[in-house]
């Protein structure tokens, strides 16, 4: 599950424990502003002792709301590669190997202005931050202006990077689905990730988030669903489950909480599905 770091951020730890996790995504600081603090040198050796203690792994890392990698204001680009860099150089301390980045959107400016803006950022903060924190891009449900809603999009720029090493895929099925690859039956579940495999290669998927989609194949909307309630449905959630490219990898979920059900009725349910 995605867990809060309300407190001091070694709780996040003590949250996916309780939750029954064996992974885990948080932010790192408040993710609603541009400002943070330094961290803790005592909580950041809690959190490593504890990560270690329950054993959680990998940790996941989300990059905050407000940065936008593709945004062509100056002021707004030049704050998102800042916030990108620190994100890696934080990761680093707490030894997070992974964070997840959205690609932002182009503000009516283009695709092309979107994928310079974005390759610029990339190779700007990896080449700040020489750790072994490996930079996720995550594909998007395709709302306008989005970047990074189909496969080629994520390809060309992918294909600009310069350290490849340490850069891979965060594959959000609700996203995906809501872009139109289906995930709802075996087959389509087949069908889209051999897409992807010829596009991308499914060696560069590292972290799945596995939501259910509140909003049908195509309709290019972000409404995650609890597993199984919505239109990718059991029948695709099992196939994805079962799946070869899937099977070893950490899977996070980013489900709603409401009187229908809560983090543990999904990690319930994921894990009914995945049996």
């Amino acid at each position: 599950m995605h867990v809060s770091i309300s407190g001091t951020i070694d709780q996040a730890a003590d949250r996916a424990r309780e939750l029954g996790c064996d992974t885990f995504q948080m932010f790192t600081r408040n993710p609603r502003g541009w400002k943070f603090k330094k961290l803790d040198r005592g909580e950041v050796e809690e959190f490593k002792r504890k990560v270690g203690s329950y054993n959680l792994s990998p940790v996941v890392a989300h990059m905050p709301y407000l940065p936008n990698l593709s945004s062509p204001k100056k002021l707004i680009y030049n704050r998102s590669v800042k916030s990108l860099s620190a994100e890696l150089d934080r990761c680093g301390t707490l030894g997070i190997p992974y964070i997840v980045t959205h690609l932002g959107s182009h503000l009516g400016e283009g695709s092309d202005i979107g994928l310079e803006r974005i390759v610029g950022a990339v190779n700007r903060a990896l080449s700040e931050n020489p750790n072994d924190v490996m930079l996720l891009l995550e594909n998007t449900a395709g709302t306008k202006n989005s970047m990074g809603s189909s496969f080629e999009d994520i390809k060309r720029i992918l294909v600009r990077v310069e350290n490849k090493k340490r850069v891979g895929i965060c594959f959000d099925t609700a996203h995906a689905y809501a872009a139109g690859y289906d995930l709802h039956s075996p087959r389509g579940v087949d069908d889209t990730l051999g897409k992807f495999d010829s596009v991308l290669g499914l060696g560069l998927l590292k972290v799945i988030h596995l939501n259910d989609s509140e909003v049908g194949l195509g309709s290019g909307r972000d409404r995650h669903e609890h597993i199984g309630l919505g239109y990718i449905g059991e029948q695709g959630f099992k196939a994805l489950f079962k799946h070869e490219a899937f099977r070893s990898l950490p899977f996070i979920m980013e489900t709603p909480i409401d009187d229908r059900g809560d983090e543990k009725e999904n990690m319930r349910k994921a894990r009914e599905l995945s049996a």
